[in-house]
């Protein structure tokens, strides 16, 4: 099968790698659509995962069941899924409480094993989900939606009528678009990038151009700041965006050496929350719901759709002028 893959640490092929064959409990699927997340970057630089190269990337995929291994049940030949990439060990402090996402020895295909950057490539069957006649593009999105409905998970039962987005990247678009398919009346994005800005306009969002007027019109007037930039100056900002009693998101992947400033006693007086998010938790289907209620906004968010071949270009750096979610599809 042709392929891009990651040889050694810093280096990308395109090239072919031997047909896998699913084995007990797995899958055998022809991938159709498979997204570049920016952890892709941080695997072939040896930042994320087990680093432990060759590996194939790509964690964001669906396609097409096309064989299955011994003791597969329920997904079939013919199929359209999409794939949950994390496993986890189901033994640790973390897995007994129901948190996958922060097992300790998490492992990811694309990140730890291969991925959907490929023709074809093996999961265990528990980990698809059929998606029925959705397109493969659109379901290619369950994995990222997924993240962004874990971390807006512990403001569940909040009421967050406003909401301000640092970031307006696909991540970001997709947060606001989750926002407004649960309610949220008004979602600010915010960002110094104004093509970006006229997709957030087109899906329904407010777009604000960052700069210093941005301060004093939403300072304390959020009930829900979010970064979305992973830019360590956006995130120490969120506080003061946040109504008494609502909630900063720091979603953006920070530096791990950076530090920012808060004020413990803002928090205790202003009763404000903080929450941080990791991934997804095995919400894939929540994540298909999500993204039919969104409807044809979603879609735009993949700004650029190319074949397997054209690929190793992207990820080694290639600009592409106004992307936002690259896909390789078939």
């Amino acid at each position: 099968m042709k392929a891009v893959f990651f040889p050694v640490k810093d280096k990308v092929a395109y090239g072919d790698l031997a047909d896998p064959k699913p084995g007990p409990g797995e899958v055998l699927i022809r991938v159709r659509a498979s997204g570049l997340c920016h952890t892709d970057i941080e695997v072939m630089r040896g930042n994320y995962g087990s680093s432990a190269f060759p590996v194939v990337p790509g964690h964001e995929f669906a396609g097409k069941v096309v064989g299955i291994g011994p003791g597969v049940s329920g997904p079939k030949p013919g199929d359209n899924v999409v794939v949950d990439p994390n496993f986890e060990c189901g033994t640790c402090e973390a897995c007994r409480r129901g948190w996958a996402h922060l097992c300790k020895s998490l492992g990811a295909y694309g990140v730890t094993v291969h991925g959907g950057f490929a023709e074809l490539c093996t999961v265990r069957a528990r980990a698809v989900h059929p998606i029925g006649d959705m397109a493969f593009s659109l379901a290619a999105l369950a994995e990222p939606m997924g993240c962004v409905l874990n971390g807006l998970s512990p403001l569940t039962g909040r009421v967050i009528e406003r909401a301000a987005i640092f970031g307006a990247g696909p991540m970001g678009l997709l947060i606001g678009l989750a926002l407004r398919s649960r309610g949220t009346s008004e979602v600010m994005i915010i960002d110094i990038d104004e093509c970006r800005l006229q997709l957030a306009d087109q899906s329904d969002l407010t777009p604000f151009l960052a700069g210093p007027g941005i301060s004093n019109k939403l300072r304390q007037a959020c009930d829900l700041a979010v970064d979305a930039t992973g830019v360590p100056a956006v995130a120490a900002s969120l506080v003061d965006y946040i109504a008494n009693g609502g909630a900063a998101l720091f979603f953006g992947v920070c530096p791990a050496d950076a530090r920012i400033s808060i004020s413990p006693f803002e928090l205790f007086r202003r009763q404000l929350s903080l929450f941080g998010t990791h991934s997804l938790n095995h919400n894939i289907p929540e994540a298909l719901d999500t993204l039919r209620a969104i409807g044809p906004a979603a879609e735009k968010v993949v700004t650029h759709r190319l074949p397997l071949e054209e690929f190793s270009d992207v990820i080694s750096g290639q600009t592409l002028p106004g992307s936002m979610k690259v896909q390789v599809t078939a």
